[in-house]
Order: structure tokens, then sequence, then C-alpha cells
């Protein structure tokens, strides 16, 4: 498990994507299989998770139930969901949406397409009975944003910020959440990360400082990702707003 913050890259850490010769399922696919490319900045089997950067070339699949929860930020392209109810959701670079486990439908996609993506099996999911299948979420990053608790006065220094969140998803553990936050300036304390946090910003900046004493300083457009167990402050001296993705485990959730 990498034990520092990282800033995700759309060509990757070392600059170039690496090739992935796993094909999907047959069965799944309407067109030939995409040349695909990408890399893993986590890779979590035993807990079903991962975070990284996947690039494709056009392809359709067949309508069939998504495996797992994923969120996912365009880097470059566009996608249409289609949904098997008749609906179609079509995302493009800068913008962000959830798959949900068990949504019912199928990828689209008519252009080279690259996406930042976090995602998570839940290997008891089951669709609660006479419900319908779950939906694709588009998150919009400039709604309307709610109040939301500051963090702990323990976790502080100084004054309590202002926060106002959305959350557009939360998956049925309660473990893997997305939405849209904003903060007012503040400072917190160096603590151990409890969660996952994957965050792109949208506007202002933030400034993460390791144990060790390095600064990461990220601004608009940036997306970075503070590992489970990471330690380090967080210090915004203006405005902020960004995109987020997290995972905390359950055995996390009172940290």
């Amino acid at each position: 498990m990498p034990n520092t913050i990282i800033r995700i890259e759309p060509n990757g850490p070392d600059g170039k994507l690496k090739r992935l010769d796993q094909p999907f399922r047959t069965e799944i696919m309407a067109t030939d299989q995409p040349l695909k490319h990408g890399y893993r900045y986590i890779d979590d089997v035993e807990r079903g998770l991962w975070v990284g950067v996947w690039e494709a070339t056009p392809f359709t699949m067949t309508p069939h139930a998504m495996p797992y929860n994923e969120f996912m930020l365009v880097v470059k392209g566009s996608v249409t969901m289609v949904e098997s109810s008749g609906g179609e959701t079509t995302i493009r670079a800068g913008e962000s949406f959830v798959n949900p486990q068990g949504q019912d439908g199928y990828w689209k996609q008519t252009e080279v397409f690259r996406k930042f993506s976090f995602g998570f099996r839940d290997p008891a999911w089951q669709r609660p009975a006479n419900q319908d299948a779950p939906t694709v979420i588009k998150l919009d990053h400039n709604g309307k944003l709610e109040a939301c608790p500051s963090p702990a006065a323990e976790l502080l220094v100084g004054p309590a910020p202002v926060q106002h969140a959305h959350e557009w998803f939360r998956d049925a553990t309660g473990q893997f959440v997305a939405g849209v936050q904003d903060t007012t300036a503040y400072r917190s304390r160096t603590i151990a990360s409890p969660r996952h946090d994957w965050r792109h910003v949208l506007a202002g900046a933030v400034t993460l400082t390791d144990a060790v004493g390095t600064a990461h300083r990220f601004t608009a457009g940036d997306t970075f990702l503070v590992p489970l167990g990471v330690v380090c402050d967080w210090r915004c001296d203006e405005y902020l707003r960004t995109v987020y993705c997290g995972f905390q485990p359950k055995s996390a959730h009172a940290g």
C-alpha cells in the first residue's frame, strides 16, 4: 500500500501508461476489443479496491449488470452510458460520474477515452427486493452544496472553517462515497488519514505536508490521493472546492 501523498497524473507516474492485455469478457462485447492502456496507483485485491488511470480506443458493450462501484473523472474524450431501461447519459472531459454496482446497461464509446478511476467491489452486494437497478449518477461540479459540519476542534489548528458538501453517492456498505465539497481557509493538525481520500481541485488551492516535512501543493485542475494511513496535515489559505471520492473501511469509521 502506498505510504505517501500521490499526485494523480493523466500519463501515470512514469509519463507513459502501460499496455493492458487482459480483454473484456467476450459475452459483454458488441464490437471488437479496444486497445487499452493504464496504471493503478492502488490495487488492493483483498478489499476489492483500486485507484488508477485508464484509456481505451472506441468500443461498445452489450447490456449487463455492473459488477462493481466505480467513480470516474473523464480526462479525455467522452462516453455514453446507456441504461437498459432506455435512458442515456453522456459524460465528457472534465465531468465525473459513478457507475453503481448492479447498474443495468452498457458502455458506448466512439472516441479515444481516458479517465481517472476509483473502484470498489462489494462481494456481498445483492439488489434489494422490489427495487429497480441503480442508475448512472453524473455529478454536478457547480451545483448547490449544503452546509456540513467542520472538522472537530481537536483536529484543527486555529478557527473552524465554514464547509459545504453534497454527497452524490454512497454504496450499500457505507464505505465508498463520492461528492463535491467546499471550505473556507483552515489548517488541520497532523494525523493519519482514516480513509483513502481522492480529490480533484475545482477552485482554490491546498497544501498537504507529509510526515517528513515535504509540502505537496495542489491547485485548480490537479488531482491527488491521500492513501489510508498516510500521515499529513492540510492547509488551505483560501477558498477550496473539490470533487471527492473516498473509501473508509468499516474498522476505521471511528477514526
